[in-house]
């Protein structure tokens, strides 16, 4: 084995060789579960290179990280005694050191994203090995999902390999149409676990450099490894400690250090005197640092979350996970048992999560979606994923390429393709290219710079960085730009150093891709919203008054700038950083926009609309850029399909008392729901006032002809309108089925009351005009009863039922004692039977 030439000593992955050996030769993907130390980056590349099912071509290592995908292609190169470069080469973002002997590359995830879209087949790659794949990131999801549709449709000979220490190799197998998973036992050491006391609000950097000085007394042997969140943590503990004279050497170690400053704090010393890492999460996985045998955890990670405020993806702090805490306990582990101390208590362990969720949860898929186009995939359906991408994400992101130019209906644009060949979210490759005479899918080669070229690189490196300005400076993006530019001119600027310096050399970056030279003289204002808007397109606001701090967005939403901020000088901005939040949301970043440079985007189209204030329906031409109106003008006429739409939305809005709907159209309405509900085999439609309102385009635009104002509306004939929408049969039907009135034995005619609701149908009439009737009065052709409201000859309640003739035999002597009381001019007789109904008055004969 080549290791063990080169070594002297045996990794424990090597156990598994032979096995890993004969599963890539029996099968195109195989799953590796084995744990940090035991080889997987280091050794099995090497082992692998040569296999006979590679055919001479090469195996791609893919790296989660810039830092990683650089030492291991370092250490692989070291093992062959050579040079980066040679047989191992890497490919990360601005830089790429490969050759023609190159076998190995190790490459960042983004990176082989480009590489198969740049080679649909990877002709030249043998062997793909996802790295670290538990991390689960975007692009490593995207890769795979690539790589698998590759692999069914042009490549069956193409192997993938996917490893990790902490990993469902049963779940990832199931998804993978059981792929074989091999285990490497490893060889981890005890480490001992020293939780914190309390759990306390005491800064990072502070608990930090406490506990290493702690960790310093209580362990007289082995360097320390000390995971922070972030580079400001970092620096700050640094500070802390060497202000306090700890008897160690302090080394930092993320991802923007050199490679040289990189490398001193994962070599040993040859001195031998013991050292301090202080590391973001970079040094979880993949790296070895040398000499390890106490790991002190904040508990805190730093990782790429999607940002609503400023539609990208930041780096956000959160609480570390389960596993992420054991592998970074592990590292302790590594050459004889360890000390791993947590700053935070046992019972919050308890509590963590125990694995990270995939990024394709919570990113924005605005990249990823642009990089299914380029592939030529409409629907993600069409892949296999290891997690589905959700459906609301998936069409924020496709509605955000859309407005950018990006995708149009047919898929991606040429356009599209200039900004997918940018290393950086499509936002940002928007603004650069806005910047650059480069127009369809022309390489990166081809770019030629215009006069706002360094201005866009200076942008796009603000926006992709922290705000490198105090909260309180205000929310104009131009006196960031200002400020980078005086600060590397040399002048004095109260901003955040480091930012700067990060800021720098990503628009360097930019500078050297659009070849154009640095700029530090003062932008104009115009100029960076010209650009702004590039990446915003969506994020245009309107003053609403004067001098106000409120805007309105392009959706509808409204947003407020700080008070008293300078840029309420302002009628228009664009906006970089805003809160939604609830409720009206805050500006944190924006600039001023030219109205002139609005109105070269805005798309002129013919408005009808209901003005609310003249009550009628308008017809204007319009220079809008969203729901934002730049310009409007008087239009000749109105188009005729929208002027009924307008009409019918608007009284759909206030509903039908519009129309001048009231008592007459509600009895008309209770009758033909009755007599839908008594005779379904009849087909009587439902003319509740949500099914009216909905088929408003069916029966009511025919009668619209010439009208366009409220008023107007009010005149219509409703009742004979409504009554049109009964087919003539059902007009004729509905007297018989549902009567407005009924007659009684006093001869008179009277009201039958209806209800839509289904409740029976009343007539209220006096008890002396029913005298010699023996059944209850019934509508619906004498199949349903009304409900009958006796009344007294005053109209006063006497009895209500459905029994009539029940009435006359229990109730009605009674009610006869009460009535003769009340009543005594009137004729109340024994038999009710028999008695004449009268209408009046009959005076009683004894």
């Amino acid at each position: 084995m080549l290791i063990f030439a080169v070594m002297g000593q045996a990794y424990p992955v090597l156990e598994i060789l032979p096995e890993l050996q004969s599963t890539l030769a029996k099968h195109t993907i195989a799953i590796l579960q084995a744990p940090p130390g035991a080889g997987k980056s280091t050794v099995l590349p090497l082992e692998l290179m040569n296999e006979p099912w590679l055919q001479q071509k090469k195996i791609i290592l893919l790296e989660p990280r810039r830092l990683a995908a650089r030492s291991v292609a370092e250490r692989l190169a070291n093992l062959l005694d050579e040079s980066v470069g040679e047989r191992v080469g890497f490919r990360v973002r601005f830089e790429t050191k490969v050759s023609a002997r190159t076998q190995i590359e190790v490459v960042t995830e983004g990176i082989l994203t480009r590489m198969i879209q740049g080679d649909n087949s990877l002709e030249e790659a043998g062997l793909i090995i996802f790295d670290e794949f538990h991390e689960r990131s975007l692009h490593a999801d995207l890769a795979l999902a690539l790589c698998l549709q590759l692999q069914q449709v042009l490549r069956g000979d193409l192997r993938i390999l996917i490893m990790s220490a902490t990993l469902d190799g049963a779940h990832l197998s199931s998804v993978l149409g059981g792929a074989p998973v091999i285990t490497s036992q490893g060889r981890q050491y005890p480490v001992t676990l020293r939780y914190a006391a309390q759990d306390s609000d005491t800064p990072a950097a502070i608990r930090m450099a406490q506990t290493i000085r702690r960790a310093l007394r209580e362990e007289a042997e082995g360097d320390v490894l000390a995971f922070l969140p972030g580079t400001g943590e970092i620096k700050r503990t640094q500070e802390l400690l060497e202000d306090e004279g700890v008897d160690a050497v302090i080394y930092p170690l993320y991802g923007d250090l050199s490679f040289a400053k990189q490398q001193e704090a994962i070599l040993p010393r040859r001195d031998g005197r013991r050292k301090i890492v202080l590391a973001t999460s970079i040094a979880e996985t993949s790296l070895t640092i040398e000499g390890i045998r106490i790991v002190i955890d904040s508990g805190l990670a730093r990782v790429p979350r999607f940002d609503p405020r400023s539609g990208l993806t930041r780096l956000e702090t959160i609480r570390v996970t389960k596993d992420a805490a054991d592998q970074r306990a592990g590292r302790a582990g590594r050459l004889g048992p360890g000390i791993g101390y947590r700053l935070w208590t046992e019972g919050i362990h308890m509590s963590l999560q125990p694995q990270r969720k995939p990024e394709v949860l919570e990113a924005d898929l605005a990249p990823f979606m642009l990089e299914l186009a380029q592939w030529g995939v409409k629907d993600v359906r069409e892949l296999t994923w290891i997690t589905m991408p959700p459906t609301g994400a998936v069409s924020q992101a496709t509605e955000l390429l859309t407005q950018l130019g990006a995708l149009d209906e047919r898929g991606i644009t040429p356009r599209g393709k200039a900004m997918l060949r940018l290393p950086t979210h499509p936002r940002i490759a928007h603004l650069l290219l806005e910047a650059s005479d480069v127009e369809g899918d022309a390489g990166v080669k081809n770019i030629k710079a215009n006069p706002l070229a360094a201005l866009a690189a200076d942008l796009a490196a603000l926006l992709e960085e922290r705000d490198p300005l105090a909260k309180e400076s205000g929310a104009d993006l131009a006196l960031r730009v200002e400020a980078l530019r005086k600060w590397r001119h040399g002048d004095r600027v109260y901003a955040d150093r480091g930012v700067l310096e990060r800021i720098n050399k990503l628009a360097t970056n930019w500078r050297r891709l659009l070849r154009v030279d640095e700029d530090n003289t003062i932008p104009h204002d115009a100029q960076v919203g010209r650009l702004l808007v590039a990446a915003y397109p969506e994020r245009i606001a309107r003053q609403q008054e004067k001098h106000s701090e409120r805007y309105k967005l392009t959706n509808g939403r409204f947003f407020r700038l700080p008070q008293h901020d300078p840029l309420m000088r302002e009628p228009w901005l664009c906006v970089a950083q805003l809160d939604g939040g609830s409720g009206e949301g805050k500006i944190f970043m924006a600039a001023a926009v030219q109205l002139n440079d609005l109105l070269a985007l805005a798309s002129s189209q013919e408005v009808v609309r209901w003005d609310t204030e003249r009550n009628q329906v308008v017809s204007v031409i319009e220079k809008r850029v969203g729901t934002l109106v730049l310009e409007s003008r008087p239009a000749a006429a109105a188009d005729e399909a929208q002027r009924l739409r307008v009409l019918c939305e608007y009284i759909r809005t206030q509903g039908l008392s519009v129309l001048g709907w009231g008592e007459a159209q509600e009895r008309w309405q209770a009758r033909v729901m009755n007599a839908r509900a008594w005779r379904p085999d009849e087909h009587w439609p439902d003319v509740t006032e949500e099914a009216l309102l909905q088929s408003l385009d069916e029966w009511l635009t025919p009668y619209l002809t010439g009208v366009n104002k409220r008023s107007e509306l009010e005149r219509l004939d409703l009742s004979s309108i409504l009554s049109g929408i009964l087919p003539w049969e059902l007009q004729n039907r509905l007297d018989a089925v549902a009567p407005t009135r009924l007659p009684v034995p006093s001869g008179s005619m009277i009201n039958v009351q209806y209800f839509a609701d289904g409740r029976l149908p009343i007539i209220e009439v006096r008890l002396q005009e029913m005298f010699g009737l023996l059944e209850t009065p019934a509508v619906n052709e004498g199949r349903t009863k009304v409900l009958l409201h006796l009344l007294s000859p005053g109209y006063k309640p006497v009895q209500v039922t459905q029994d009539l003739k029940s009435f006359w035999q229990t109730t009605y002597h009674e009610v006869r004692k009460e009535l003769r009381m009340r009543y005594p001019r009137h004729h109340w007789p024994e038999d009710p039977w028999t008695a004449e109904a009268v209408r009046g008055v009959k005076k009683r004969t004894s």
